[in-house]
């Protein structure tokens, strides 16, 4: 049998394990990148009779990746945010 344990942190109102038998591990990595698990404390692979800490790996698998500034189209944001002006405006 192989599960996951997710441990979140509270801060002042505690820390809570998420234990699911069901939950894979590519579900795991799913809901600490759409934010469902934030502040994680550590998360834990129960494997038969093996613990393994695999925080970091699953961390870095659910990162978004980063944009950098220059590769942000600024005048695109300013002409988009320009026609929406002009869609809501009243006649």
């Amino acid at each position: 049998m192989q599960y996951f344990v997710v441990m979140i942190d509270y801060g002042r109102r505690g820390r809570e394990a998420v234990v699911d038998p069901e939950i894979t591990r590519r579900e795991v990595v799913s809901r600490v990148a759409s934010g469902e698990y934030r502040n994680v404390s550590f998360i834990h692979e129960i494997a038969e009779n093996a613990v393994e800490d695999v925080t970091e790996a699953i961390l870095a698998e659910a990162a978004l990746p980063q944009i950098e500034p220059e590769d942000i189209d600024l005048q695109a944001i300013r002409l988009d945010h320009a026609r929406d002006l002009r869609k809501h405006e009243r006649t």
